[in-house]
């Protein structure tokens, strides 16, 4: 027997998936499958690749590091599930399956929006302190930013789960999208309130409100610093050195934003739906992608490490 909230009388929800159109369904499985094998390839070659290079581990590389992890746990969290309900009649999910699912992708999310904030702190320091760089980031500094990372990820995840935890759901039991998430299960609870949609949207605006004050003071500093620097060589390499982290992050909190930060009457959950496909599997996809094909170093530790391959071989 499933286990189940005790104020509920559900023990599993159906998952809708993304569409119900027949005709759809299978050219979509193979479109998402090859998005998660893109993106396991993509996030583990990095983790591997920083791994193999010494020379990559510094601060920078050992923050992409942890961003390719969770990544790669976040699309595994909720990627296998999603193609399931394109080749199944009834994608069927447990109460503590639907609930376990919840919490990793909360925890997920919170850490990669704080993870994003690390690094942009990092490239800060990187640009307007480079001196005392090594000094400023430490490795105890950067345990502690990372412990900070997972801990607000956590914190998230179980201020989301407790919000889910107190809801009741009684025999309605199909939930409205591919996955277990926040907005259609407060839908489908029959006694949700105003209070608890207004705690969804207390905790989604620390989780992206927090980084996003962080990641824009950060990037204020260092637009006024390079704006001090008097070559064009050298504003040219401060920028970029900060593009492919700019863009990871406009993808990121712009579509998370998006989906989250308006109201339900605005942005319908079956578009939302659609919308949240950008965060949960286009984002962990494009990430290592942006950072392999914009930053020299990664380029240079790829060629490296094939050479070494074939000379052994």
């Amino acid at each position: 027997m499933p286990a189940k909230n005790s104020s509920s009388s559900v023990t599993e929800f159906i998952l809708a998936g993304l569409t119900d159109q027949p005709g759809l369904q299978i050219p979509l499985f193979f479109l998402f499958l090859g998005f998660y094998v893109v993106t396991a390839v993509g996030n583990l070659g990095l983790i591997t690749l920083i791994g193999l290079n010494s020379h990559l581990h510094i601060p920078m590389y050992l923050f992409l590091f942890n961003l390719s992890l969770i990544d790669f746990s976040y699309s595994t969290t909720l990627t296998p599930k999603m193609l399931m309900s394109f080749v199944s009649k009834k994608n069927m999910i447990s109460y503590a399956g639907c609930m376990t699912q919840f919490f990793f992708f909360c925890f997920f999310v919170f850490s990669e929006s704080f993870i994003l904030s690390a690094m942009a702190y990092d490239r800060y320091v990187a640009i307007c302190n480079p001196l005392l760089y090594m000094v400023t980031m430490s490795p105890q500094v950067c345990l502690l930013l990372l412990l900070g990372v997972y801990g607000m990820g956590v914190l998230g995840a179980v201020a989301h789960l407790g919000n889910i935890m107190f809801m009741t759901f009684c025999a309605e039991n199909l939930v409205n999208h591919y996955m277990c998430d926040i907005l259609p299960l407060l839908e489908l609870s029959c006694n949700s309130s105003y209070i608890n949609l207004l705690l969804v949207f207390i905790i989604v605006t620390i989780g992206i409100g927090v980084p996003i004050v962080t990641i824009f003071i950060s990037y204020g500093f260092i637009l006024s610093s390079i704006l001090h620097i008097s070559s064009t060589e050298g504003r040219s390499k401060a920028f970029s050195t900060c593009s492919s982290h700019i863009i990871v992050v406009s993808l990121f909190f712009g579509s998370g934003a998006f989906m989250y930060l308006k109201p339900p009457s605005i942005l319908p959950l079956d578009q939302g739906k659609v919308s949240s496909i950008f965060y949960t599997a286009v984002v962990p996809m494009f990430n290592p992608l942006i950072y392999s094909l914009r930053n020299k170093d990664v380029k240079a530790a790829l060629r490296r490490t094939f050479c070494r391959k074939f000379l052994n071989d």
